[in-house]
């Protein structure tokens, strides 16, 4: 099922999980591990060599591999046997050195450590470029006033810059989950049948630091196959991500709507339409991305329950995580490297912003002209009266400002050029401004 690739996904990304990527990862480990026995006086120099020029992933007949696995419970061991098969054909000597010493495990979790390097480097890309443009546009509109909304409702004003300021915040921080993410699990998983290396004869701990050196990996204290938490940290990251990506998404397809009107995906022929309505303006990219941020958690959960594994080698769980994880990553990649792609081509309407700031006839200043009363008749007090002209306010339609001008218990306490400056929705932006720039300090620092 590849028609929805293109909407769900990212052509990189998917390329880094695709059948043909994963084989030659696997093979990329057996020749290192060649190379580093062969280093270590393990194994002859030739059949090294002999072992790294077959390990291309385009001599394996996938058909069969997909049918032996089947019947073999993983990729490995059909792929060693085609592996060893291929090598015989010019050198059966060297082919009896193929995976020596190693097991299933070890070729499974260092191939997907070296998928995992290449994902991430896609996905810092991405974040990097969604970073720059939130940047970008918090310092553009860093004074720009717009409806803060709480329970779908108007509340107060705020600034679109703040908005769009603690978008960036939250990914930076997901950039720095990142960051420490990869010191954990990029390392190399080397233990043998059951994490020992008792096969290789009391030379396994050189061999496993020759091998880690071979494939640019960190050698950990000691092998990890039945202790998940690595792989599990990895998905619980990028659901973390997923989820800001997702409210960034809902963010965005809110002020899409018509009745607010106030952000917009880019337009492009054959972009967001519809298939009966020729007016529509459909959001695309924040579908996307929500569609990512529904799907993600529950494959996060499988991950985490895959964690309680027997003894040395997990049974069905272990399992569960080879289609599972790849999907977290296939579809956080497209999410994000979707909306990196549409954040910067953002169309941004202050003018419909400063016309919805009217839209409640100013009942979005009632907590700043209940604050000012409240220097002059105490919080609940000053809290009532603002109520009291709030409902009639709603009533009649007046705009609160024209309510409380005629209301003797605000007049006596507040001018009509106090009662103005209240209404001004700049006059009441409170530390607004001084966090976008806090967030732009942070975010500059992270370059």
């Amino acid at each position: 099922m590849t028609l929805l690739d293109p909407l769900f996904g990212s052509a990189a990304m998917d390329e880094v999980f695709s059948d043909n990527i994963r084989l030659q990862r696997m093979l990329d480990f057996e020749a290192a591990l060649a190379k580093a026995e062969a280093q270590c006086d393990v194994i002859p120099a030739a059949a090294a060599k002999a072992i790294a020029s077959r390990c291309d992933a385009s001599r394996i007949d996938t058909g069969a591999l997909a049918q032996a696995t089947a019947l073999s419970l993983n990729l490995a061991i059909p792929l060693v046997k085609q592996l060893t098969a291929l090598v015989a054909k010019d050198d059966a000597e060297s082919a009896r050195f193929v995976h020596w010493g190693a097991t299933s495990h070890d070729v499974n979790d260092t191939a997907l450590v070296l998928q995992m390097r290449q994902a991430f480097d896609l996905l810092e890309a991405d974040l990097d470029s969604l970073c720059n443009s939130m940047l970008q546009l918090a310092q553009q509109y860093r004074s720009t006033p717009i409806a803060g909304r709480t329970l779908m409702q108007q509340a107060l004003p705020t600034t679109f810059g703040l908005k769009v300021a603690g978008w960036l915040d939250a990914m930076n921080r997901h950039r720095q989950r990142l960051v420490e993410t990869r010191k954990r699990v990029l390392v190399l998983q080397f233990g043998g049948a059951v994490g020992t290396l008792a096969a290789l004869q009391g030379k396994g701990l050189q061999v496993a630091q020759a091998l880690a050196t071979e494939l640019a990996l960190e050698l950990p204290p000691a092998p990890w196959h039945a202790h998940r938490d690595r792989v599990a940290e990895v998905a619980a990251t990028l659901g973390l991500c997923v989820g800001t990506l997702g409210k960034i998404a809902r963010d965005i397809s809110l002020h899409m709507q018509t009745e607010i009107g106030e952000l917009f995906e880019p337009a492009a022929d054959g972009r967001g339409g519809s298939s009966s309505m020729p007016h529509k303006r459909n959001p695309v990219t924040a579908g996307v991305v929500l569609s990512a941020a529904t799907r993600v958690p529950g494959l996060v959960s499988t991950m985490l329950s895959a964690m309680v594994q027997e003894d040395e080698r997990g049974l069905g769980n272990w399992h569960a995580e080879w289609e599972t994880l790849p999907q977290i990553f296939r579809l956080t990649g497209g999410a994000l490297h979707q909306l990196a792609a549409i954040v910067p081509q953002l169309v941004i309407d202050t003018k419909r912003m400063r016309r919805n700031l009217d839209a409640t006839h100013g009942l979005i200043f009632a907590e700043g002209v209940a604050m000012a009363l409240g220097n002059h008749l105490g919080k609940s007090a000053a809290h009532s009266l603002v109520e009291a002209a709030s409902k009639q306010t709603r009533d009649s339609g007046k705009h609160l400002r024209e309510v409380l001008a005629h209301t003797e218990a605000a007049t006596v306490h507040l001018t009509p050029a106090e009662l103005d400056h209240l209404f001004a929705p700049e006059n009441y932006l409170g530390a607004a401004e001084e966090f976008t720039e806090r967030v732009i300090a942070t975010s500059r620092s992270k370059k």
